[in-house]
């Protein structure tokens, strides 16, 4: 099913709501926007017909009918037998288009697509259908995005027939500029991906590499066997800044640390314990410091890594 002036109702369910048909209507808007959404379980409307498209609601997966809800027996799976909710299911029919309409170029809309589904859709698929539980997340559990949306839901007093209805369009719209953008993140690492490449080209056997700007690097560095770096610097705005290289995704250990005498100094104690004039900043955790000038910043990576070398003799 492509984009078509036929498809002028979006049928969702009524009643509370939840990430997954958030999603979904955030996905569905953007290749339909000539079409409204109707929340209701009204057998008459969740029924397939050539002008609407059905989901999370009507008790049957039938892409060409276009109907596409996952809480009936024998439900879809992922390919790895994973559930699907709503929004993994129009991920997986509409996900490319929606790239497209997005301008994510047609070389990366694969590797978008299926960055997004990994980060983003398949969380929301395994909470609605109780696979995982946002405490799972922990202290974090209250600031997952499924939690966060279904906070928005109307209070169980709420007096107004209509509260639902607002509300989950309220959601909706903070669905979207996440949605929207995760995507453009995804898009950005790709592009970045490219430049620090080419950088680590330039760099050759320097412990040091040097970026045009601040862009994502970890992956990429990674990607390329770059083993040797031991530092990235780039300038910022009004400064330079020297950081260092986390060893694993999601884990703050570093390849090597800032040193020790550094730490939390700004001005001019930071110069006198580096010897560098227009050294400004080092955080305390050692993970990032700051200089004016490229000159300054590279000074101070260079003293960083003769450091680093030093400790592992």
């Amino acid at each position: 099913m492509t984009n078509t002036p036929s498809i002028t109702w979006l049928v969702t369910h009524s009643g509370g709501f939840h990430a997954d048909e958030v999603m979904s209507s955030v996905i569905l808007t953007r290749i339909f926007p000539q079409a409204q959404i109707m929340r209701t379980r009204a057998p008459d409307w969740t029924a397939p017909q050539p002008d609407r498209l059905i989901y999370d609601v009507g008790g049957a997966y039938d892409a060409a009918a276009g109907i596409f809800d996952h809480h009936q027996r024998g439900a879809p799976l992922r390919d790895d037998g994973q559930p699907l909710s709503s929004f993994g299911l129009i991920w997986r029919h509409f996900g490319a288009e929606y790239l497209a309409l997005s301008g994510i170029p047609e070389a990366w809309i694969g590797t978008v697509h299926a960055a997004f589904d990994k980060a983003f859709v398949l969380p929301v698929d395994l909470i609605d259908n109780g696979a995982i539980s946002p405490s799972s997340a922990g202290p974090l559990a209250s600031l997952t995005l499924p939690t966060l949306l279904e906070t928005l839901k109307p209070a169980f007093d709420e007096a107004d027939a209509e509260a639902e209805t607002r509300c989950f369009f309220a959601a909706l719209q903070i669905a979207r500029a996440f949605v929207e953008a995760a995507v453009a993140g995804h898009a950005a690492k790709i592009r970045a991906e490219t430049l620090v490449r080419e950088a680590i080209t330039r760099a050759g056997q320097s412990r040091v590499l040097e970026l045009s700007s601040g862009m994502p690097f970890r992956k990429a560095i990674e990607k390329a066997g770059a083993d040797h770096l031991l530092f990235v610097m780039h300038p910022r705005k009004t400064d330079w800044c020297v950081t260092g290289i986390r060893q694993n995704e999601g884990d703050f250990a570093l390849r090597a640390d800032l040193p020790l005498a550094w730490a939390g100094l700004t001005d001019a104690a930071l110069e006198a314990a580096t010897g560098v004039e227009g050294a400004v900043f080092c955080h305390n955790a050692r993970f990032i410091a700051a200089a004016k000038t490229r000159e300054a910043a590279l000074r101070l990576a260079d003293i960083a890594v003769e450091a680093a070398l030093l400790a592992t003799v």
